[in-house]
């Protein structure tokens, strides 16, 4: 009996697939393809709608049950396919019970519930991830914002948080099954605690971890929104040395127009001085960013700030992400951009991505960086970027080692 997970999409993913892999076997299902979709872009939904075909054809006696941001805001879609065997929502996939109910005969080909009447996110405990050296750990779900291009709210939910106690039980249950670096994440996690007695922000969950678990080595946090980063979370950047200096920002776009259309929360120059100010505290910070080209109604004009951003905010790793319309989103009836334009933009922006990484590869030849060993010879700085090793190398060990050039892509090490 075999049980095989596809992910899709965000980190938070990557999490819940592995606590669906062992509610599946634990169930005692055999013959199992789990396709946890993701519903970012449309271009996303429609990737899974191709794999399940894929999976269909390779495998015509495995039972493919789909799931994830996608099946929960279009499931229809996904049960109109015959490849499909059970869509399950964002919230029934989570539970035990629902797995050890898919064995019966008769259930219902869909179980997608209305996810905003979800109201708490329990901590679905895990031993580690298969196939990953770092561990994550999923500390916040849902959103509470309505970003006009934006349908994962109605994928997740409202933001519900995940008590502390129970954040710190589960890091320290990982660093004992061996785990060096962990990960928090969700879908919006710096409006973590908004609904916790108390109210308490990112930053205390982050310097709560890391005071209660000495033996971690290494903490990351997934992508934040800029705006909302408090006190707590500044001071832990600049003074623990264990959270590692690599931020992701949800920046989408340079321009102040653009981002107010968008009904982000930030201006440009927010985004800017956030930079400046955790540079300062923190000097080898490192920052990624996602940023969405060819929004309905950007001009050249307007563009070009977000090429300007790349460079005016000092980011490393782009996330590029050519706008696509989602049904049921404000911004699938504004005025819209011809696909060439779009597409044309995103080539722009990843060449500026590229250009800005190949500028931090170069002056990281001939640093000593403290290396995590992954898979296939490959492992990451302590600012996240990939290091590749020319011998074999032992996977979960943390070394230093010196960079000795790079390939435009990764680091080289000996």
């Amino acid at each position: 009996m075999t049980v095989e997970v596809v992910t899709f999409g965000c980190r938070l993913n990557i999490t819940e697939s592995e606590t669906m892999r062992r509610h599946a076997e634990e169930a005692g299902l055999g013959d199992v393809v789990i396709v946890n979709t993701c519903a970012v872009t449309a271009e996303a939904s429609r990737q899974a709608r191709q794999s399940i075909r894929r999976i269909a054809r390779e495998k015509p006696e495995a039972r493919i049950v789909v799931t994830g941001c996608a099946a929960q805001v279009e499931p229809d879609t996904f049960a109109a396919m015959p490849e499909v065997a059970t869509v399950l929502g964002n919230e029934e996939k989570m539970k035990a019970a629902t797995w050890v109910g898919l064995g019966a005969a008769g259930t219902e080909k869909v179980l997608v519930n209305d996810i905003m009447a979800v109201r708490e996110t329990a901590l679905h405990l895990i031993e580690g991830l298969r196939g990953h050296t770092r561990a994550f750990v999923q500390v916040q779900n849902g959103c509470d914002h309505r970003c006009t291009f934006c349908i994962i709210p109605y994928g997740r939910g409202n933001s519900r948080s995940v008590p502390m106690g129970a954040v710190v039980d589960q890091v320290r249950l990982l660093v004992e099954h061996g785990s060096r670096e962990v990960v928090l994440t969700g879908v919006d996690i710096t409006s973590y605690g908004a609904d916790l007695p108390g109210a308490p922000k990112l930053g205390t969950l982050v310097k709560n971890v890391l005071r209660h678990v000495p033996e971690l080595e290494r903490l990351r946090i997934s992508s934040i929104d800029s705006v909302e980063a408090d006190d707590d979370l500044l001071d832990a950047i600049a003074n623990e040395a264990r959270l590692m200096p690599h931020l992701h920002l949800s920046l989408q776009a340079g321009d102040d127009m653009i981002l107010k259309r968008m009904k982000r929360r930030h201006s440009r120059d927010d985004a800017i001085r956030f930079c400046d100010t955790v540079r300062r505290l923190r000097p080898d910070m490192v920052f990624g960013a996602d940023i969405i080209a060819g929004f309905p109604t950007e001009t050249e004009e307007m563009f070009a700030r977000s090429l300007d951003i790349v460079e005016e905010c000092g980011l490393t790793h782009l996330h590029v992400f050519p706008f696509s319309p989602r049904p049921g989103t404000p911004a699938a009836r504004m005025p819209q951009l011809s696909r060439d334009v779009v597409k044309d933009r995103a080539r722009r922006l990843r060449e500026a991505g590229e250009a800005a990484l190949l500028r931090h590869l170069d002056a990281e030849v001939g640093a000593t960086r403290r290396v995590l060993i992954e898979l296939n010879r490959i492992g990451r700085t302590e600012a996240f970027t990939p290091v590749r090793f020319s011998s074999p190398v032992a996977r979960g060990d943390l070394r230093p080692v010196t960079i000795t050039g790079h390939n435009g892509r990764e680091l080289l090490a000996a």
